[in-house]
């Protein structure tokens, strides 16, 4: 499935313009390829820390039940394969 794309004015200086080109042309990819995967990676990096601070803020109104982890670890400890 091919999504529509916009074109985006966005302004660099020519040293990092001349390493994005540079590691794009290492890994094999156009530098609008790289620019993209970097936009998708910071925006996934902050999702991934909304959640994490969504959890934190859960866990702090309502801790865990300290029976309920040492249960967890407990069966974890049982369940583990021997290494």
């Amino acid at each position: 499935m091919l999504m529509s794309r916009r074109e985006v004015l966005v302004q660099l200086d020519d040293e990092l313009v001349a390493r994005l080109d540079a590691l794009a042309e290492q890994i094999g990819v156009s530098r609008s390829e790289l620019l993209r995967r970097g936009a998708t990676a910071v925006l996934t990096a902050a999702e991934l820390a909304a959640a994490d601070a969504a959890l934190v803020t859960s866990y702090r109104r309502q801790p865990q039940d300290p029976l309920f982890v040492a249960s967890a670890l407990h069966l974890a400890a049982e369940t583990a394969p021997p290494y």
